[in-house]
């Protein structure tokens, strides 16, 4: 087996109803612009508050991919 390398970022990813939905949108997005996506870690979770209630929930996603070079 060929050695790879895998770059790693982070993102965060929003939703009015759940953590779970917030991650898999920064999924999503990144799906669109990056290829060979691997693997998915959610970092941490909190909530964007408004008048005492939860407006957002927000997921920040490490997601790594098939590096190519570049940068």
């Amino acid at each position: 087996m060929a050695e790879s390398v895998y770059k790693v970022i982070e993102l965060v990813g929003t939703s009015p109803e759940s953590w779970e939905k917030a991650a898999a949108a920064a999924v999503q997005r990144a799906s669109k612009s990056l290829r060979d996506l691997r693997v998915a870690e959610i970092v941490e979770l909190d909530m964007q508050l408004e008048d005492g209630r939860v407006r957002a929930y927000r997921a920040k996603v490490k997601v790594s991919f098939k590096y190519e070079g570049g940068d």
